[in-house]
């Protein structure tokens, strides 16, 4: 343990992993050497978020040594992991030892780091919650400049607590150790139509609570047309599907009635298509597939894609250019208790022109465990919805309409959203929300001049 200049005691990573050591006191010396009271921001390339914000007035952190996985123990089933590994990097790393991790967010590129602190999702979390909650141990940059290890029951687990969810504004994420669970080489998938909302509801509670399927997760693609995929580790397969270039998974739920797929391209099976977004791009097609290739049919060059437009406003431009009324953007996951998924997904389908949704089951892990940022009750089954397009505005409409309307709705019916994306609340509905007491003791803690920017200011004034 080493004393930092204003006499507080850090606590530091054991000496197994000497080349990380090198990279955090680089790091540190880095934030040291950024002037005065200038806001401190990641220097990153890329990024999985998607709300626009104001340009950086000052170098930033430079992150992008962080990107090794340090350890994969087998017989403990668990990882270390700096905090820029995507989940691509952890899987390759973790898959030969027939482990993977709890949870494994739906696109390659998002990082443990970005997981963690801004949480995520997938079709093992009615079972295993979100990433955050296999993490054992989290290694911090604070805002203030030291190096903290958080546990959940050391001095500093408020932060380990408190760090779901505050999207870097009380630190950076540089190592975890996390959780791994033990696979089979397959998985086997069932799609199974349903016809109405409440028998696609009480069918995916009864799958949840079956204890018979290692994944659950749902596709609609109109009121009378919702599918439940139920999968289960296997370790034999007739044959497996190839989902990675020229067909389309989400096309195959509606054509098949059970698959097979490799446990690699289980994980990353809405990747190729950005679930389905690749259609914006054009790229659905057979001969523009073919000339692309697997390199490029991928969330991260859909992603660069998205911020040239944003950049340039040229899907803005064009719809001027076709006399078309101007869009409004709808990215967005939210996650309501599972007794109110059927009127939500009546509200969706009635006010916001948007095909297909995506469906996925949440339970928070066993273990009373609070997350103060991002409170679920323990004892409840969510669903996450997560719908991605945008939909014309009438005239006199204001960008953020259809927005404001589901954040609403999704308050009135006592779910969650997700702050990867745009929002609109007030600031008092804000805090309300997302437990601006708990939020303001931390960054008193850990963050006390403010070098890194508030929640708010970040998730929605953008800056």
């Amino acid at each position: 343990m080493t004393i930092d200049q204003a006499g507080v005691p850090e606590a530091r990573p054991g000496p197994a992993f000497p080349e990380h050591e090198t990279r955090v006191d680089a790091l540190r010396r880095q934030l040291t050497a950024i002037a005065g009271e200038a806001t401190v921001r990641l220097a990153k390339r890329t990024s999985n978020l998607f709300r626009s914000r104001a340009a950086a007035k000052h170098p930033g952190l430079d992150v992008s040594g962080f990107t090794h996985v340090l350890h994969v123990d087998p017989g403990a089933r668990t990882a270390d992991v700096e905090g820029m590994v995507t989940y691509e990097q952890l899987v390759d790393a973790t898959l030969p030892h027939g482990l993977m991790p709890l949870v494994v967010p739906q696109l390659k590129t998002i990082t443990l780091g970005g997981a963690v602190t801004g949480l995520g999702i997938e079709s093992s979390s009615f079972r295993n919650g979100m990433p955050h909650e296999s993490v054992l141990e989290l290694e911090v940059l604070t805002g203030d400049g030291r190096i903290v290890v958080a546990t959940p029951d050391n001095e500093h687990r408020d932060l380990f607590h408190g760090f779901p969810n505050s999207y870097g504004t009380l630190g950076y994420a540089l190592r975890l150790k996390i959780l791994l669970e033990p696979v089979k080489p397959f998985v086997e998938l069932r799609h199974v139509r349903f016809h109405d909302r409440d028998t696609y509801f009480g069918a995916l509670r009864e799958a949840c609570e079956s204890g018979e399927h290692d994944f659950v997760d749902g596709t609609v693609f109109g009121p009378d047309e919702l599918y439940l995929t139920l999968a289960a580790f296997t370790d034999t397969a007739p044959a497996t599907s190839d989902y990675t270039w020229l067909d389309i998974y989400y096309r195959s739920i509606q054509r098949r009635e059970t698959d097979h797929l490799t446990v690699r391209d289980y994980l990353w099976r809405w990747d190729t298509d950005w679930f389905w977004c690749s259609r914006a791009f054009g790229v659905q097609h057979r001969l523009p597939r073919l000339l692309l290739g697997r390199r490029f049919l991928r969330s991260s060059v859909y992603w660069k894609a998205v911020a040239l437009d944003r950049r340039f406003r040229i899907a803005e431009r064009l719809l001027k250019l076709r006399r078309l009324p101007p869009e409004e953007t709808i990215v967005q996951d939210i996650e309501v208790p599972l007794a109110r998924a059927a009127e939500f997904l009546e509200f969706f389908e009635r006010e916001i022109p948007i095909s297909p949704v995506w469906i996925c089951p949440l339970r928070q892990r066993p273990g009373g465990v609070r997350w103060p940022l991002y409170e679920l009750d323990p004892e409840e089954l969510y669903v996450n919805f997560g719908f991605w397009s945008s939909v014309p505005l009438d005239p006199g409409e204001r960008d953020g309409v259809h927005n404001r309307m589901i954040e609403a709705e999704v308050t009135r019916l006592g779910g969650h959203k997700s702050l990867y994306s745009d929002s609109f609340y007030t600031e008092e509905e804000f805090w309300r929300l997302y437990n601006g007491d708990a939020y303001q003791e931390l960054k008193r803690t850990y963050d006390p001049r403010e070098r890194l920017l508030g929640l708010y200011e970040k998730c929605v004034r953008r800056r």
